[in-house]
């Protein structure tokens, strides 16, 4: 089987613009959804619906992979189901390695996702000796002294840092000088890496603070609608999102996150 150090996925050489790369999962997740319900085809209106985008960005996007359907009957659902992956590199056996195996690290380690979606968990690493040895997933930890044979004798080119923030870019740091040339970054941390290496960041805190805000306007809407002071409001509904903020984001001891599974 094709591993992710040989090979490559096609999106850039083909010209694949990146917005139409970052919905190509959105498709391919509602396509999955409809395989298992066994329906053949579909039409871009119920597949752009199914995906959250509007059928005619659907319909761009597609005809940069050369699909463009028949009218009156759609797309057929297996065809592309096997062309986005294709495109996305996962028809191919990608090794990753989660460094990192605190709370959110073992959950991201237990997240069966993975190998249906061409992923394969290679290694978990930590750097606390009395995680060595320690099966999560199934799979014994092993301490980062080990990180870079490692990453050679499996031909690792995707790592998942999970870490604390403070240890994230000496993690990043040396994967990079490994070999690793795609990262996704769990830690609360923006990472500097060189020309080449694409970093992909996922923040809890960010997202829930996000949220508050909307909570924040929908309250303020709703009390004014009601004939409510505005000024006040805000000011209430700011306090009450800032607490939301700061207990999105505090840490334990160790500088575990919340366990999220990825979607």
């Amino acid at each position: 089987m094709a591993t992710g150090r040989t090979h490559r996925p096609a999106t850039r050489s083909r010209g694949i613009p990146e917005a139409t790369v970052a919905r190509l999962p959105l498709y391919l997740r509602a396509l999955t959804a409809l395989s298992e319900r066994s329906v053949p085809t579909v039409s871009s209106e119920e597949l752009a619906a199914a995906a959250g985008v509007n059928s005619a960005k659907l319909r761009k996007d597609f005809s940069y992979l050369g699909s463009y359907g028949t009218r009156g009957v759609g797309y057929d659902v297996e065809y592309l189901v096997y062309q986005i992956s294709r495109e996305l590199g996962l028809t191919q056996d990608w090794p990753v390695v989660i460094v990192g195996i605190g709370n959110l690290g073992a959950a991201l380690a237990n997240y069966g996702g993975f190998a249906s979606r061409g992923f394969r968990v290679a290694a978990l690493i930590d750097a606390d000796p009395a995680m060595a040895g320690k099966p999560v997933a199934g799979i014994p930890v092993q301490h980062t002294d080990e990180l870079e044979a490692i990453i050679r004798d499996n031909g690792v080119s995707i790592g998942v840092i999970a870490t604390p923030a403070g240890a994230a870019q000496q993690v990043c740091d040396r994967l990079v000088a490994a070999g690793v040339t795609s990262i996704l970054n769990f830690a609360p941390t923006v990472l500097t890496v060189p020309d080449g290496v694409d970093v992909r960041k996922v923040d809890l805190s960010i997202e829930l603070q996000i949220l508050a805000f909307h909570e924040q306007r929908k309250a303020g809407e709703e009390a004014a609608a009601d004939g409510a002071p505005a000024q006040a409001v805000g000011t209430t509904n700011t306090a009450v999102a800032a607490k939301r903020q700061d207990s999105a984001t505090d840490q334990g001891p160790d500088g575990d996150v919340p366990a999220v599974m990825p979607a």
